[in-house]
C-alpha cells in the first residue's frame, strides 16, 4: 500500500524554538498517520522577480524564469504531495520572508492550474516574543490557498504559553489529516461537548 504523500513546507531560518517544535509534531503525527512525511525548507529561495510588467513565463508555461536557484524542484515536489502543512513563524504580523516569497512564485506559477486544487493543507505558525500576529499570519496562509484552490484542513496557532498542548494539538491534525480525515468531518465516537451540567 502507498503511503500518503505529505509535504511540510517551512520558511523557518533556525534550527530550534516554537517554529522547529511545532514541525517537528506535525512530522511525527503525519508518520504516525501513516503517511511519508517530507521537509521542504525554502527560505533561501528567492522572491518573485514580477517580471515582463507583471506576468512572465509562469502565466503561460507555469514556470518560473528565476526557477534555477531551486525554486523549480521545491515547485515539483509541491506537485507531488497528496497532502501539504505550511509552517512559519511569525515575524511583523507576517509570514517568514523566505515562505512569503516562495508562495508568492508558486502562485504566480501555478495560477490557474490544478496542481494545488482542493489538496488539504494543514496551516500553522508560531509568534514568538509577544505572541502577536499570530491571525494576520496565519490569515496570509488563508488567502494562499483560497487562490490556489487548496482546502484548508486546520489552522494552528503555537506561542510560548500555549506550546504544551498546542503541540499535541499540532500532532493530532497531522495525523488525523495523514489517516484520511477531510476538513468538515467530524467523527460521532469522539464526544467533545464535555460533561453535561
Amino acid at each position: 500500500m502507498n503511503k500518503l504523500r505529505f509535504l511540510i513546507i517551512t520558511g523557518n531560518p533556525k534550527k530550534t524554538g516554537l517554529s522547529s517544535g511545532l514541525t517537528e509534531n506535525i512530522f511525527r503525527g503525519a508518520a504516525d498517520g501513516g503517511a511519508e512525511p517530507q521537509i521542504l525548507t525554502v527560505e533561501k529561495l528567492d522572491r518573485c522577480h514580477v517580471c515582463a510588467e507583471g506576468w512572465g513565463i509562469c502565466r503561460q508555461k507555469h514556470l518560473c524564469a528565476y526557477g534555477k536557484d531551486g525554486f523549480a524542484e521545491a515547485q515539483g515536489k509541491v506537485r507531488e504531495a497528496e497532502a501539504l502543512c505550511l509552517v512559519s513563524p511569525v515575524y511583523w504580523g507576517e509570514l517568514a520572508e523566505g515562505l512569503k516569497g516562495f508562495l508568492d512564485r508558486l502562485r504566480r506559477c501555478e495560477f490557474n492550474t490544478e496542481a494545488l486544487r482542493d489538496k488539504p493543507v494543514l496551516l500553522a505558525a508560531s509568534p514568538g516574543g509577544s505572541g502577536n500576529g499570530l491571525l494576520s499570519c496565519l490569515e496570509q496562509m488563508d488567502r494562499f490557498c483560497r487562490h490556489t484552490g487548496a482546502v484548508i484542513f486546520d489552522y494552528i496557532g503555537v506561542n510560548r504559553w500555549n506550546h504544551d498542548y498546542k503541540y499535541k494539538a499540532a500532532y493530532a491534525a497531522a495525523k488525523a489529516l495523514c489517516q484520511g480525515r477531510r476538513a468538515g468531518e467530524t467523527f460521532s465516537e469522539v464526544d467533545l461537548t464535555g460533561p453535561s451540567r
